[in-house]
């Protein structure tokens, strides 16, 4: 059953709308510099993920389905018929279910530093118990590690201390319900379905997902078109905001 998400949702009644999905240990702030500066052309909405930010957490495990049907509820609540879908990691993996079961509801959809099957299941399942045992601290620096390069790192000590923040205060079941959604996700074949217009960026230096998932998901979806960012690890809307922001522009307002 769905759950009713906190969220934030800024811009024109009547405008474009377009929908943020973020990141496994992430809350709707990871989107406020998209948010800001596509703000004056669309209707922006964010919002967290069940079991994250302060939305719900109900008991796991969850699924894609789970969470794709949690974002169609949330547009239904709030009157959005049609949105174009903009998911980073877990956030695309959403938008992928999303753009592939309910094609209505999808305008166009950009997929960053995504996977569309994300293994081992068993790498999942151990951190889902490390998690639930531990809580998500314990995992902190080996996540901040793949979520930014080592220069950015260096050079922007505030922004990875507030990710660990935002990251480490995540609700433990809540984040390891979504690790299981991931280890049971495969979505290689309800993408071919996808007919929206589609964007798949990637990180030159994501070791989460690396440019080859995000390659493999624009053969699979008809006509979608691939960018690789570099340096830009998996956070890659965060650690190259403006060039990633005008990718997403351009590819909305083109005719």
């Amino acid at each position: 059953m769905p759950v009713e998400l906190h969220h934030r949702f800024r811009g024109k009644r009547g405008s474009p709308a377009l929908v943020f999905t973020g990141s496994l240990g992430t809350d709707l702030t990871m989107w406020e510099p998209q948010s800001e500066l596509l703000g004056p052309r669309f209707c922006t909405l964010r919002y967290d993920i069940r079991g994250h930010g302060r939305s719900p957490v109900p008991p796991g495990p969850y699924s894609i389905a789970d969470l794709g049907s949690d974002l169609v509820a949330l547009m239904d609540r709030l009157g959005i018929e049609r949105a174009s879908l903009c998911g980073l990691s877990i956030g695309g993996m959403i938008s992928m279910w999303v753009a592939a079961h309910a094609p209505e509801r999808v305008d166009r959809l950009v997929l960053c530093s995504t996977s569309a099957q994300l293994g081992p299941r068993e790498s999942w399942l151990e951190r889902a118990a490390v998690v639930r045992a531990d809580g998500v601290g314990a995992i902190a620096d080996a996540v901040l590690g793949r979520w930014f390069t080592a220069g950015f790192a260096a050079a922007r000590p505030e922004v990875i201390e507030r990710m660990r923040g935002i990251l480490s205060s995540t609700d433990r079941e809540g984040y390891a319900s979504c690790c299981e959604a991931i280890a049971d996700m495969d979505l290689r074949e309800d993408i071919k379905s996808i007919s929206a217009p589609t964007l798949v960026i990637a990180g030159a230096e994501d070791p989460a997902t690396p440019p080859e998932h995000g390659q493999l998901i624009a053969e699979l979806i008809p006509g979608a078109h691939f960018e690789v960012i570099s340096p830009a690890a998996h956070l890659a809307t965060i650690e190259r905001p403006d060039l990633t922001t005008a990718m997403i522009l351009r590819f909305l307002t083109e005719p």
